[in-house]
Parts: structure tokens; sequence; C-alpha cells
């Protein structure tokens, strides 16, 4: 599918930003290909023998930067000690509309620079690695929870850009791993970048930004790569529940830590 956008955009007149973004995407590909043909059985971190049917070994496994604690509500990183199921400070002043948030991991170290061969080189290998981790990362029954499953979706001129729509990669691919029902939703108009936003600019950019065409079921997951401050999610749940979900949890693979001063 990547291949043919980039044709696409390629035909259309694309900018040199684009063509090059392609080609990275192609090389990271063919790397990807190369090693699992050439290593097999090997951390996807540090190269070293993997454990059985897993593409880690147990010393990168035990050193990456799980997402605990964390608060319940948001997902957002708390200091070490803080009681685990307290929920921030934010969250009691302004409860999200989601129930809960899972998100395992952190977006720092190891798992930002997998995350980033992912999301902006479309490279399979890495998604793949960090799609089991979060399943290895939620707490037992927390897959056969939702009633559905919806992506946060890229505007369509973002998505031929980029020529690959990460979490709707990831959502096909745990949709039919767990027997959910996948459901879609639509961006109402092209936001800006979230890029160096903070919280209440986030929150304005995409407030009644997704548009969702419902009947949905009771219990929905929302499902993205990242969360930062959350304000995607919050939006995407607001259309949710106005397509009738009467709950709506966020589930994302990393939280950014929320950098204070």
């Amino acid at each position: 599918m990547g291949a043919e956008l980039k044709r696409n955009a390629s035909r259309d007149g694309a900018p040199e930003g684009a063509r090059r973004r392609g080609w990275l995407r192609s090389l990271w590909q063919a790397i990807d290909a190369g090693l699992r043909r050439a290593l097999p059985g090997r951390c996807g971190f540090c190269l070293a023998p993997a454990e059985r049917d897993r593409p880690w070994c147990a010393a990168c496994f035990e050193s990456l930067p799980w997402n605990l604690p964390a608060c319940p509500g948001c997902a957002e990183p708390q200091p070490a000690g803080s009681l685990a199921g307290r929920r921030c400070g934010h969250c009691l002043t302004r409860p999200p509309l989601f129930v809960r948030s899972r998100v395992p991991l952190r977006y720092e170290d190891e798992v930002a620079r997998l995350m980033q061969r992912f999301k902006f080189h479309a490279s399979p290998r890495a998604g793949t690695v960090l799609l089991e981790l979060f399943e290895l990362g939620l707490p037992p029954g927390a897959l056969a929870w939702p009633e559905a499953l919806v992506p946060v979706p890229l505007h369509p001129s973002r998505a031929r850009e980029r020529g690959f729509d990460q979490a709707d990669w990831l959502a096909r691919r745990l949709a039919a791993r767990h027997g959910l029902r996948l459901a879609r939703a639509q961006r109402r108009r092209h936001t800006r970048s979230q890029r160096g936003l903070d919280r209440s600019e986030r929150y304005r950019n995409l407030r009644g930004g997704f548009e969702v065409r419902g009947p949905l079921p009771s219990r929905v997951a929302l499902l993205d790569d990242v969360m930062t401050t959350g304000a995607t999610l919050e939006a995407l749940a607001q259309a949710c529940l106005a397509a009738g979900a009467r709950e709506v949890e966020a589930w994302s693979l990393a939280r950014t830590p929320l950098r204070v001063g």
C-alpha cells in the first residue's frame, strides 16, 4: 500500500521531501527484510540471541522504559514511589472522557527509537515488536473488554503525504489477533500538527475534530501509537460517546512523559 501511495504522489508532483521520505521508507523495509533473513532469532534491540518465540532478549526486555507507576486515568508517568491506582491532579480536576488509559510503555530510549522507525519509516519489524510489547504490558482480560476498537485516523491528505497510517496498521493486526470488531472514525478537518503545542492548545486544536458514524457498541477502546497529553484521544472519545458508546478506554503503545518547566 505504501509503495502505491508513493507512486501516486510522484505522479501528482510531490515535493522532494515526500520523495525522500518514500525512499527512506523503502530503505528501512529492505533493511528489515534483510535482518530477518540474516539474523533469525535475534533481539530487535541489541541483536543478541532472542528469547524463544520473542523478538527480544531478556536483558533488553527488562531494561525497557515501562510506564510504571502511571495515572490510571490519563497514563501520565508518575514519580517513583507513587501509590498505584491513584489519579494525577489533572485527572482529579478535569477527568478525561475515557474511563481509563492503558499505555504500558514510556516514549523514551529504545522505545522512542523503535517508534520512530515504525512511524516515520513504516518498519514492519519495529511495528511487530511494539505490538507484542503492548499486548504483554496489558493486564489480564484487558483485550477481552472492548466490543469495538477504533484507531485514531489520519486526515487523508496527511496519510497520502506519509504513505502510512500507523494506528490503522496496529488496529487491523490487533483486531485480527483477538477477534475484535474494527470501527472507523473520520477527521472532520485537516487540523494543524500537534507538535510544539501545549496541553490547552492541543485540546483547542482538536475540539470537534472527529466523526464516528454509529451506532457503536457499549464498550469501545481507542488506539493510537503515542499518547502525549491525551487531547487526540479525548476528542475521539467525545465522538464515540456521541455515536452511542457508553464507556471508552484509551489505548496507546507509549506515553510521552510531560516535561515540567
